[in-house]
């Protein structure tokens, strides 16, 4: 490499792209994350497509890096992501939707509190810089449900439902999360925030699509959102988690342990009233991509 050329980031991150009927956009999607230096793997999940959005990913099933699941029943994104989830090895993994709403030239701006060690969790917060939203009362109903959260978990976070959540590998696997559809959002936050994690916010790009264009996320879904963080938050740890796991006990205190340090520019530190401080921990160090 030329001595005068930037160094190229070391591949840290699984990509789980769960997919249903995004025949229109999937190929340009996984082409567009593909081109990102930190892409280690990229998990292409087809929820039963009734159209051709397995064939238009096929062509990319030769490179190493990419593996493509079928389910042979429509099960929802949050039963696909379980599958994603399922074959990642990637040390940080970040959930990126088939359509072209959210641009993964943003993973930078996720994974890099987490690389650097300040952060387990990291939400891409749309409205910080630019986005275009389809309807008022799609924009309000995410406002509520995202209150909502605020209030049961004594939090402050700006985008709950945000589609572009990135976090440790290792602590997703233990969230045990169970929504099978939309609800799978909720599912997450409200996991990670009985837990005691703080969540970083950064902000985003984000190009909302019309019903027209495929949307799919309903004022049922808010609802049933609104029903799945309830049912978190008045859950003992032992339904939600299982057995007690020292993995959380020791990964706090280390989070209690570190100094803590000063906020990127653009970048907002959500204060949970579980949460600890945040890591001073090396940068993570991954295996090179698959062969």
């Amino acid at each position: 490499m030329d001595a005068e050329s930037p160094e190229r980031p070391a591949p840290t991150l699984g990509v789980i792209i769960p997919a249903y009927n995004e025949a229109a956009t999937i190929g340009q999607i996984l082409g567009r994350v593909l081109l990102q230096p930190y892409v280690q793997q990229v998990v292409v999940v087809d929820d039963c497509s009734t159209d051709d959005t397995f064939r238009a990913v096929e062509g990319y099933a030769d490179d190493p890096r990419v593996l493509l699941e079928r389910h042979a029943a429509n099960a929802g994104k949050g039963a696909a992501i379980r599958t994603g989830l399922a074959a990642i090895t990637a040390p940080i993994v970040i959930i990126q939707d088939a359509d072209l709403e959210y641009d993964p030239v943003d993973y930078g701006k996720l994974i890099g509190p987490i690389v650097e060690g300040r952060a387990d969790v990291v939400y891409g917060v749309r409205g910080f810089a630019g986005q275009t939203a389809y309807s008022y009362w799609f924009v309000k109903g995410n406002q509520l449900v995202t209150t909502f959260t605020n209030i049961l978990f004594n939090c402050y976070i700006q985008d709950m439902e945000t589609g572009f959540k990135a976090m440790r590998t290792s602590l997703m696997r233990r969230l045990q999360l169970s929504g099978n559809r939309f609800n799978i959002e909720p599912d997450i936050t409200g996991r990670v925030l009985r837990l005691g994690y703080r969540i970083h916010e950064v902000p985003i790009d984000y190009y909302a699509r019309s019903r027209a264009e495929g949307k799919k996320l309903t004022w049922r879904d808010g609802v049933r959102a609104l029903v799945k963080l309830l049912q978190i938050r008045v859950a003992s740890r032992s339904q939600l988690f299982g057995a007690d796991d020292d993995y959380h006990r020791e990964r706090l205190a280390e989070l209690a342990a570190a100094p803590r340090l000063p906020v990127l520019p653009g970048e907002r530190r959500v204060e949970v009233k579980s949460g600890t401080g945040l890591p001073d921990r090396p940068p993570i160090s991954s295996p090179p991509p698959h062969a």
